[in-house]
């Protein structure tokens, strides 16, 4: 098979953000937002908005560097040196691992509409999990286009749910469960920046397309188009749904819902109707798994390839993935996952995907910061291109103070504590030039 069958085209890059995005928070989110109101769908506006000013900016990123593979990591490393593309590798490769972790209990959790036992039998649970886990990670040693076309299947089959309610639902909505458009007792500004911080996180991911770039065909326009519809499609279906559950459901017994999605679909179809809901969800969470474990091996690669990571991280099987890599972050995703069902590591467990989360905003910083650099190296300035990396910026810095004080202090911790690793690889590599 050539170089160029093994690699991946736009809609599978495509599905990769969108996949990867849309896991399994959206299908919780109505109800958390039902505390507000309408108001909310001023939060996801604006966080679309600031989601489209860092895919504007990742986009801008992989023309000025098409074959940079590991995305951030890469750019960064460009733009700032090893050091700053160290933590970079670090912080997202632990936000992976541990993001990954949470997805994977998440999907045992929806299945167990389909398998009652799995929500009483923790053995069950913790086997079902790990088969999930193991038999992506297998997947995605097969091949990054093998992979790929789990990732597109799976993003339309998680779409087409969402899709039906949305559509659907416009026929059923209720203009009365939008008045009074602010149903929480805080101000307008209050109600908006609330929702912001809590819609911003489902937009995590939009990234993805440029981390496997040495793999996309046609990188300097592929992952671009990827990336820019990629984040246009995800938050049309955001809003949209959102939009649908809202008008479906009173704010009541929504902010009371513990299935939001599920209980729209009832009131339209009926009871039986839960369980496509079920099954979007179960899809939606699987594909993002298979989506962030082909992520997880590409990331420490390309840091091992510039002597930042341990080699292991850098060999490749026969099927150009690196499998090694791959599977040393499949072991520690187990490893977090188990601990979930230890009631002792639970919220242990809990507060590393907070500072998974946060990792993956400072990412999202360095990147800018990195383009700002990068681009000045063009000559000219374009103002267009440097106020939206502005506003990218601000989002991301508004996204990291919506974390909270004690999230922003641990995750400080978490990426210092990577220093003695980035020491240990620098001496290695000194000792190995000597």
């Amino acid at each position: 098979m050539s170089e160029k069958s093994k690699q991946i085209g736009l809609w599978t890059a495509t599905s990769l953000v969108v996949g990867n995005m849309i896991a399994s928070g959206l299908f919780m989110l109505p109800a958390t937002l039902g505390i507000y109101g309408g108001i909310s769908l001023i939060g996801w506006l604006i966080s679309g908005a600031g989601a489209i000013c860092l895919a504007l900016v990742y986009s801008w990123l992989s023309k000025l560097q098409p074959l940079a593979t590991g995305g951030p990591y890469a750019y960064t490393r460009e733009g700032m040196g090893n050091f700053a593309a160290f933590l970079v590798a670090w912080g997202y490769w632990i936000s992976v691992w541990c993001t990954n972790a949470a997805i994977t209990v998440a999907f045992v959790s929806y299945l167990s509409a389909f398998i009652p036992a799995l929500g009483s039998n923790p053995i069950l649970s913790v086997g079902t999990g790990l088969a999930a886990i193991w038999f992506l990670t297998w997947i995605n040693t097969k091949g990054i286009r093998e992979a790929g076309i789990v990732q597109v299947i799976t993003t339309v089959l998680k779409i087409v749910p969402l899709l039906v309610i949305s559509i659907g639902g416009l026929f059923y909505l209720n203009a009365d469960h939008f008045i009074p458009f602010n149903v929480s007792e805080q101000s307008d500004l209050s109600a908006i920046t609330s929702t912001t911080t809590l819609t911003l996180f489902a937009f995590l991911g939009l990234e993805c397309a440029t981390i496997p770039s040495g793999n996309v065909k046609n990188p300097e326009k592929t992952i671009s188009r990827a990336t820019i519809i990629g984040t246009v499609l995800t938050t049309f279906i955001y809003i949209a749904s959102t939009v649908a559950v809202m008008g479906l459901i009173s704010p009541s017994i929504l902010r009371e819902s513990q299935a939001p999605f599920a209980d729209a679909a009832a009131s339209i179809w009926g009871e039986e109707a839960r369980y496509l809901v079920a099954g979007g969800a179960v899809i939606a969470t699987f594909g993002a798994l298979n989506g962030w474990i082909l992520v997880q091996g590409q990331m420490p690669m390309a840091a091992a390839r510039n002597h930042l990571f341990p080699h292991v991280f850098a060999k490749e099987n026969k099927n150009g993935t690196p499998a090694l890599g791959i599977i040393i972050s499949s072991v520690l995703v187990s490893v977090l996952t188990m601990m979930n069902f230890s009631n002792s590591l639970a919220d242990t467990y809990k507060f590393a995907i907070l500072m998974g989360t946060l990792t993956c905003l400072v990412a999202y910083l360095f990147s800018i910061v990195a383009f700002f650099i990068i681009d000045s190296r063009q000559p000219g300035i374009r103002w267009g291109k440097m106020t939206v990396a502005s506003l990218a910026f601000v989002y991301s810095i508004w996204a990291v103070i919506g974390s909270g004080e004690e999230i922003v202090y641990w995750g400080f911790i978490l990426l210092m504590a990577g220093l003695p690793f980035y020491a240990w690889t620098q001496v290695k590599r000194k000792q190995q030039v000597e």
